[in-house]
């Protein structure tokens, strides 16, 4: 059985190796790439294909709420799950609107991530 590929996209590095951290525990997962901004999360999802691509909402250049639609054009089976701070439910309601299917709160609690996880792997494609 082939792994489910993850690209990570957050504008702070240690988020990103946290995350990728948590993901990669499970050997069913593997992060394939990694993007600080909108505009590389477009680029890396073209590129990669990812089964699941995770999404911070405030980025500098492209926000993720910008980048959902134009990721879902370059790869329309990849699965967003946002990443966001407390006080953004708003902004995570807007980015579910746009085509995001679930989504994380920072601080990462692990049990979050893997239940968000299976939550999006569970949805038809």
């Amino acid at each position: 059985m082939s792994k489910i590929t993850f690209v990570i996209t957050d504008d702070a590095i240690f988020m990103r190796t946290l995350l990728r951290k948590i993901i990669e525990q499970s050997d069913e997962y593997e992060v394939v790439g990694e993007a600080s901004n909108g505009h590389e999360a477009i680029a890396a999802a073209k590129k990669y294909q990812p089964d699941i691509l995770t999404l911070d909402i405030t980025m500098p250049e492209m926000d993720g709420i910008q980048a959902v639609k134009e990721i879902l054009k370059v790869s329309p089976k990849t699965r967003i799950i946002m990443v966001s701070a407390m006080g953004q439910q708003s902004m995570v309601i807007e980015a579910i609107k746009q085509g995001a299917k679930d989504f994380v709160v920072k601080p990462f609690d692990k049990s979050r991530v893997y239940q968000s996880i299976r939550n999006v792997l569970a949805m038809d494609k």
